[in-house]
């Protein structure tokens, strides 16, 4: 029973927890440095696995040997994007750029849907069987890839914003980006690297929640509402805060379609999704500066 549990709900739920982190990562970094919701970033994520498909079909690549390539791909594109949609609104007011982000959004959408069809497709197509550990325990081998490489990605973030130069820029442009810009930060390099960071790890969520499932050009916009409520959730603008929040936000999930009272789910899989935006309502209503108090809305 027990093995059950790890097998077919605490497993799927850091996979999904990671894969929530990754995504909640660069919405946070953007909302704590530009001050926006970007509501592309989902659509972001399915670029970025459609760009590792490619080079699955085109070169044979497995999709996590794709994966740089696509993260590099789908950050340049996220520069690209800011310099042509965002940032000659970056003095309007917020709702602005809000408005803007949905527009890229329904662009990216519809460019994958030219570019890679309307329907569902897999990167290895098939049923994978899983790697039986401890005579019981069953892990499927992406699924050690996914959390493997996730940590790997949250190590070097942390390096990077805690010992780097620019990391720490990035820091300072966050808590106060008058005071940054007077202390003579390059503030428009900071904000490129906020964009590369931010693409490159919505490339990698993307790419992940494609190796999990399958590939459609919706996939990124489904993810978007647990990964602002994972945001929201660590604290918007904290980072550290994205990761910890996707990783309660997946586990919740997985965890509420466990028989935890009798032999039935204690919510069906197909509203699974809701137990993210109910989080995320009661963390608005409770503690609206989230788990590491970070900004408000509003």
């Amino acid at each position: 029973m027990l093995l059950d549990f790890v097998n077919f709900y605490l497993i799927p739920g850091l996979v999904l927890g990671c894969i929530y982190a990754l995504g909640a990562i660069g919405v946070s970094l953007l909302f704590g440095i530009l001050r926006f919701a970007h509501f592309a970033h989902g659509d972001l994520m399915t670029v970025g696995a459609y760009l590792a498909l490619l080079l699955v079909r085109v070169a044979g690549l497995a999709p996590i040997v794709a994966l740089p390539a696509a993260a590099v791909g789908t950050a340049l594109l996220a520069v690209l994007i800011d310099r042509a949609a965002y940032r000659p609104f970056r003095e309007k007011q917020t709702i602005v750029l809000v408005i803007a982000s949905f527009g890229v959004a329904l662009m990216l959408r519809s460019l994958v849907q030219l570019l890679g069809g309307v329907g569902s497709v897999a990167y290895v197509p098939g049923i994978q069987r899983p790697l039986v550990l401890f005579d019981s325990l069953r892990i499927a081998e992406r699924h050690l890839w996914i959390i493997g490489v996730s940590a790997l990605l949250v190590v070097v973030l942390h390096l990077f914003l805690s010992r780097s130069r620019t990391g720490k820029a990035m820091r300072a442009m966050s808590d106060e980006r008058d005071l940054a810009r007077i202390a003579g930060i390059d503030t428009e390099r900071v904000v490129v690297w906020t964009w590369l960071i931010g693409g490159g790890l919505a490339a990698a969520a993307g790419v992940f929640l494609g190796m999990d499932t399958q590939l459609n050009p919706y996939m990124g916009w489904d993810l978007l509402l647990p990964v602002f409520a994972a945001a929201i959730l660590g604290g918007i603008g904290r980072p550290y805060g994205a990761i910890l929040g996707g990783l309660v936000i997946g586990l919740a999930e997985e965890l509420a379609t466990y028989p935890w009272i009798g032999t039935t789910p204690l919510v069906s899989p197909d509203y699974k999704t809701a137990v993210a935006f109910a989080i995320m309502v009661a963390m608005l209503i409770w503690r609206p500066t989230g788990l590491l108090r970070g900004r408000q809305f509003g």
